[in-house]
């Protein structure tokens, strides 16, 4: 069996920067995580079991090495006890399952949020190269250098456009969605020596390290939601998490995630405090210009210049509609496009559009509101609602 993942450094930052927070915060808390794929495979991902369980238990014999240790550590915001828990931390094969449900794969993992967290960029990453192993790799790999080669070409006609107020700065997020991990090193290393200018960071903490690139990512769904059950108002769950947030990274990492609930919750509960600690926001559902125009606004109602302030849009990105985000609002105030599948599987073939998902912490659901309703994400009706009637949000 060939591996899929060889290095514990082998997943997205914010999985870090999450775990640290939770570790330091909420030790206790339980929490529940589900894989689910939102399309249609060409073939029953349950043909995948057997080599997908050996995955697993390769995965679970893995141990953050010395030199792996060395690299977090040496990061601004990461703290010496942190590193010091990942010195003896594995994961632990019970608490995570995988199984059919008919023609469904089903992957859960159920223990303490701070050990089955981690859980969910290396299985997502294993699912998706498992399943395209079984396509004709050498001509996936031609078509995927074709639209390359197109993607650097495209990149080198943009400097020829007239120059905005802000640059243009894109950054890899593809790794739960990759062709295989072979492939993303090779279209990040790419990337980092052909349009230098450009590309300016990786999701990915291994090819960070192993690059010299600067790592990206701050926080996702998840450590927001598990605040809908920690015991503050639910009303207050946002200002918790936000609030928490600071105080753990006290000026580090400071783009704020704004779609937990919609746009217009998120804005309710991000006043000037809040607005003047974070260096800026993330879209991740909904129509991009509306959420930007909505988030600039609300900085100018603040009293805070939004060119002091960054735009980060990661919701299905490609060339495409980044530029075209650009143009709108490069002149305006800094701007980031986290890019996924399109940079790291773009090889001609249809794409999983897989995920596993927070859906208990502490034995209640938690839900996100998303502006895209393809991305609600919620077990619980009852709940859902609730969360409905409290922020104002309509159904």
């Amino acid at each position: 069996m060939r591996p899929v993942i060889n290095s514990l450094l082998d997943t997205d930052l914010y999985k870090f920067t999450m775990w640290q927070a939770m570790l330091h915060r909420h030790p206790q808390t339980q929490a529940e995580y589900s894989f689910l794929c939102r399309n249609e495979p060409a073939y029953p991902l349950t043909e995948l079991l057997p080599d997908l369980n050996r995955q697993l238990d390769h995965l679970c014999s893995l141990k953050f090495r010395a030199d792996e240790l060395a690299y977090l550590g040496g990061l601004r915001f990461i703290r010496s006890d942190f590193v010091d828990f990942l010195r003896i931390f594995h994961f632990q094969r019970e608490f995570i399952t995988a199984r059919a449900d008919g023609n469904r794969l089903e992957i859960i993992a159920i223990g303490p949020q701070v050990h089955v967290m981690a859980f969910e960029i290396y299985v997502l990453a294993i699912v998706n190269e498992l399943y395209f192993r079984r396509f004709d790799a050498a001509q996936a790999l031609a078509e995927g250098r074709r639209r390359l080669a197109r993607k650097i070409e495209r990149l080198r006609e943009f400097k020829h456009e007239p120059k905005r107020w802000y640059p243009f700065e894109f950054f890899d997020f593809g790794v739960r969605r990759r062709f295989s991990r072979e492939w993303q090193r090779e279209v990040v290393a790419t990337f980092k020596q052909e349009v230098p200018e450009y590309f300016k960071g990786v999701s990915n903490v291994l090819f960070a390290r192993d690059m010299n690139l600067v790592p990206i990512g701050t926080m996702a769904h998840e450590y927001l939601q598990t605040y809908q059950t920690l015991g503050v108002r639910l009303r207050d769950f946002q200002r918790a998490a936000f609030e928490n947030w600071v105080q753990e990274y006290r000026g580090d990492l400071g783009i704020a995630l704004t779609d937990v609930v919609g746009m217009d919750a998120f804005l309710a509960d991000f006043d000037l405090y809040f607005a003047k600690l974070f260096d800026g926001l993330r879209h991740d559902s909904g129509d991009p210009i509306v959420w930007g125009e909505k988030a600039l606004a609300h900085y100018e109602k603040l009293r805070i210049d939004p060119r002091t302030k960054r735009l980060v849009f990661s919701d299905s990105l490609d060339f495409d509609r980044a530029f075209a985000l650009y143009h709108h609002f490069a002149d305006r105030t800094q701007l980031g496009f986290g890019i996924g599948t399109n940079l790291t599987n773009d090889m001609g073939l249809k794409t999983l559009h897989i995920v596993m998902k927070l859906t208990q912490a502490n034995r209640q659901p938690v839900a996100k509101l998303s502006d895209s309703p393809g991305k609600l994400l919620c077990d619980d009706d009852t709940f859902l609602a609730y969360l409905r009637q409290v922020f104002n949000v309509p159904a």
